[in-house]
């Protein structure tokens, strides 16, 4: 029961001041377990003019365990597993650096500064790794064309809402690459 305090506090403090370029809202008004939110591609990086849906998935022993975080939206970047999973790869979501002090808001804007600066040394997608230190000009090319083909209508989140929920142990499938989901 603390969990759900912990987490109905969180969204509340969410909600009412919510990460820049982010909004909030329950996928189901009986589940504040899992948070769907719309991120707007920020300003000056690749992604920007573009609108990606995250899927929030909190485990029942939160906070002691980390969320699971997908983008519902494809999206061309180094850090993403390039498929309809969505997986990201984020330090503070790995299971060893988890800490049960650090809160959903936290989580959110480390995903927004991934977007305005990739981590190419811990990369899920190595091409695009490869292609972000050696071909920024193509990586930021193939970066807008995603955001065009992907994120530009209404955010839905239903492509990675049933990968979010096979993934609930954080544990993703990762990627034909080799990386690893989640915390990688």
């Amino acid at each position: 029961m603390a969990s759900q305090k912990r987490i109905s506090k969180e969204l509340a403090d969410c909600s009412a001041s919510p990460p820049a370029g982010m909004s909030i809202t329950l996928a189901s008004d009986s589940d504040v377990h899992k948070w769907h939110i719309t991120l707007d591609g920020p300003v000056g990086s690749a992604y920007a003019g573009g609108r990606f849906g995250l899927i929030v998935s909190l485990p029942t022993d939160y906070p002691f365990k980390p969320p699971v975080v997908t983008f519902a939206t494809r999206i061309y970047h180094p850090n993403v597993t390039n498929d309809a999973t969505g997986a990201i790869c984020l330090g503070l979501l790995k299971p060893e650096q988890w800490k049960p002090s650090t809160r959903v808001q936290s989580v959110l804007e480390a995903v927004r500064a991934l977007l305005v600066e990739p981590n190419p040394d811990d990369p899920l997608e190595s091409r695009i790794a490869d292609e972000y230190r050696a071909n920024r000009a193509e990586f930021n090319r193939n970066a807008r064309a995603y955001v065009n083909k992907y994120a530009t209508g209404p955010v839905t989140f239903s492509s990675a809402a049933a990968a979010g929920s096979a993934a609930g142990s954080g544990s993703g499938s990762g990627d034909a690459t080799g990386g690893k989901a989640q915390g990688s």
